[in-house]
């Protein structure tokens, strides 16, 4: 195989020596208008060898003869212009230095130019024959409309020229002024208002969105491919090569039409933050706990301590961890972070770096009924033993994971989030070696007990589906962006700060029901939607932040801190109420301890 590669470069070589020489009597020929005299062919021969061997040795060193002609592009073009540029200047210089008598100059501006002709000419052809050798099976692809400007079409249709899954047959564009413009050979048919037509005229099929993620005309175009039935294909997200997913178009998901762009990470600090030390997640079987261990795993940790109170979830969290970093050192535990002396021991045996603590009930009707009282022993309990614990051991960092519904909250969940927050901020003051940092986020696509596999679930039955109010509005972004974002604050975090994340612009539930209707390929008239009213404790809209706070920028464009006033200097001491309340403390009783704790706390009656 290695032999066959040198034949190939010594053969490509020597041809562009061949070349080179042809243009330097081309140079000679056109100079004197076709008619070289004798006495200037004689000195053509006896200079030959100048240009010859100076652009032998600059496209050598251009790396020139490291490219396949076959897969010539304008990168490797690039490259071959650099070396063409540089032979002439060794060729000039060398002539000039020689002091060749009666040259004529002019022949060492024609010959590079005549030079870089017939070497990116013969390139070219070689791709162009090699193509048109390359086998066809027609007719396997399906018919694709490109939604997306001249520019970004170009690129797909490069990634698309050997695909068997779609075959490009049209472009829809945002910009008026380039209807009616073609790039090789697929034509602009229109802008989104002329989608129907576009559809109708080119027999599409399929919709691949190519429009940046995070634009309102990529939300728009999706929406509008699955109302004319379109199926609807994106390009392939970054993760995807990385994790050997495939280069191909992937299908359209939630996330691609709430416009969410990627998060910019700190890799470098958080790799000095992680490589190498232990760290430590509760609940981490759950979906911002697992996403997180993922996420962390990438970073070449020494050690990752998952810690679940679900068996399951501790058991799928391993395989999934096994199969994806097998060189990762994992130890998983089923414990409850309730029971303050298995925390501890655990954490004594490990001595986290890094702790974050992700263990928590989060379903608000679940815990505005009946189980109040759990609410406060996993979300202010287990989270006052976590803190305690990272701040015992010694921890570098501890971030708690909180929730947008702890901002002036009308819930116990809410509530019990908003105390564990201010219980943090405590912790703080008595480890002062220990970073405490906590992170509010809205809603997660796809969480358990969100609302996205309510949804998916009611689709895929028929109908209907459920929505509370025709107004409530959520935030939401992607499992791992909150994951993302929680270890960018974690890094950046002084203690006692409170993230908030930037969760974009609030969605309502009712649209998402429509976005999730739409891409199951049905309409409101297959699968209906039904009102059934606000449940227990719960808001038409969420805040990111109390009334008494405020917010400061910080480096990260989607992090800012809260400043809020610190906790009670007897706020511990007063949590001690949660165990000594018993098993079934009175309803009433609970609300009006937690709201003389959290005074922002309003339950919402009826």
């Amino acid at each position: 195989m290695r032999l066959e590669a040198l034949r190939l470069r010594v053969g490509s070589a020597a041809l562009d020596v061949l070349l080179v020489a042809a243009a330097w009597w081309a140079a000679f020929w056109l100079r004197f208008n076709l008619d070289v005299p004798e006495e200037f062919s004689a000195l053509m021969v006896q200079t030959l060898a100048v240009p010859v061997l100076a652009f032998a040795l600059a496209l050598a060193g251009a790396g020139v003869y490291r490219h396949i002609w076959r897969y010539t592009s304008l990168a490797e073009l690039q490259r071959l212009v650099a070396g063409v540029a540089a032979g002439a200047l060794f060729t000039a210089v060398a002539v000039l230095m020689l002091r060749v008598p009666n040259f004529p100059r002019s022949v060492l501006l024609l010959h590079p130019l005549l030079v870089l002709l017939a070497l990116g000419g013969v390139r070219a052809l070689s791709r162009l024959l090699a193509e048109r050798r390359a086998p066809r099976v027609p007719g396997t692809g399906v018919p694709a409309l490109l939604l997306g400007s001249v520019a970004e079409a170009a690129q797909a249709l490069r990634t698309l020229k050997d695909s068997a899954r779609v075959v490009p047959v049209g472009i829809v564009s945002p910009q008026r002024e380039e209807v009616g413009r073609a790039l090789q050979g697929v034509r602009v048919l229109g802008t989104l208002d002329g989608l129907p037509q576009a559809v109708q005229q080119a027999g599409a099929r399929v919709a691949l969105v190519l429009a940046a993620p995070g634009s309102a005309w990529r939300r728009e175009a999706l929406l509008a491919a699955a109302e004319h039935g379109l199926s609807l294909l994106t390009p392939p997200r970054a993760d995807d090569w990385l994790q050997g997913e495939g280069a191909g178009p992937r299908a359209v998901a939630l996330e691609d039409l709430l416009g969410r762009a990627p998060v910019q990470l700190d890799v470098a600090g958080l790799s000095e933050m992680l490589a190498g030390r232990t760290v430590l997640v509760t609940g981490a079987g759950g979906s911002i706990g697992s996403e997180l261990c993922r996420q962390i795993a990438r970073f070449g940790v020494a050690r990752l301590v998952c810690v679940d109170v679900s068996e399951y979830a501790v058991y799928r969290l391993e395989q999934d961890l096994r199969a994806a970093h097998p060189q990762l050192e994992g130890v998983y535990y089923t414990a409850n972070v309730r029971e303050l002396q298995r925390l501890r021991a655990i954490a004594q045996a490990h001595r986290p770096a890094v702790v974050f603590h992700a263990a928590a009930y989060k379903h608000v009707p679940l815990m505005e009924t009946h189980n109040e009282i759990e609410a406060l022993r996993t979300n202010v309990r287990g989270t006052l033993n976590a803190a305690q614990v990272a701040g015992e051991v010694g921890a570098a960092r501890f971030v708690l994971v909180s929730t947008d519904k702890a901002v002036n909250p009308t819930n116990v969940m809410g509530a019990s989030k908003r105390l564990a927050e201010l219980a943090v901020q405590a912790v703080a003051a008595q480890h002062p070696a220990t970073r405490f940092v906590a992170v509010r986020f809205g809603n997660v696509l796809g969480s358990s007990g969100s609302v996205v596999p309510l949804f998916t679930e009611q689709i895929a039955r028929g109908g209907p589906v459920t929505v509370t109010h025709p107004e409530i509005v959520r935030y939401f972004m992607t499992i791992p962006e909150a994951a993302q974002l929680v270890l960018q604050a974690a890094l950046m975090g002084q203690s006692g700060q409170i993230f908030v994340l930037d969760m974009g612009e609030p969605v309502k539930i009712v649209e998402l029901a429509r976005m999730l209707i739409r891409l199951s390929g049905k309409t409101e008239q297959d699968v209906p939607i039904v009102y059934t009213g606000l449940r227990p404790g719960e808001k038409l809209y969420e805040e990111l932040l109390a009334d008494c706070e405020t917010t400061a920028p910080t480096p990260h464009p989607k992090l800012r801190v809260a400043r809020a006033v610190p906790p009670a200097a007897a706020l511990l001491a007063a949590l001690a109420w949660i165990d000594e309340a018993g098993p079934a403390p009175d309803a009433l009783a609970l609300r009006c301890w937690l709201q003389a704790q959290v005074p922002e706390y309003q339950p919402r009656r009826g």
